[in-house]
């Protein structure tokens, strides 16, 4: 048995949470036919759910992010920032 602590973060947690529903609306676009990548610009953009297909939840599963925290995560993904700072 070892002792070692192990360090957990909610942010991380919360990130992982978005990037696991991100990918959920993704495939859900693309399987209906969509280009995935404008469809979630459009939303992003216009907050409008209309751009997101209700085909398997995907429409009701993008609504319970938060779209702010959601640009800024990807803002710090696409960056390489670290999560810890402000």
């Amino acid at each position: 048995m070892t002792d070692k602590t192990i360090k957990f973060s909610i942010r991380d947690e919360y990130d992982f949470e978005m990037k696991k529903t991100l990918a959920q609306v993704y495939t859900a676009l693309e399987e209906k036919g969509y280009n995935p990548i404008s469809q979630l610009v459009g939303y992003l953009l216009s907050e409008d759910p209309t751009y997101i297909t209700t085909h398997n939840n995907a429409r009701s599963l993008i609504r319970r992010l938060d779209r702010d925290e959601l640009l800024q995560a990807m803002i710090r993904e696409y960056l390489g920032v670290d999560k810890s700072k402000p």
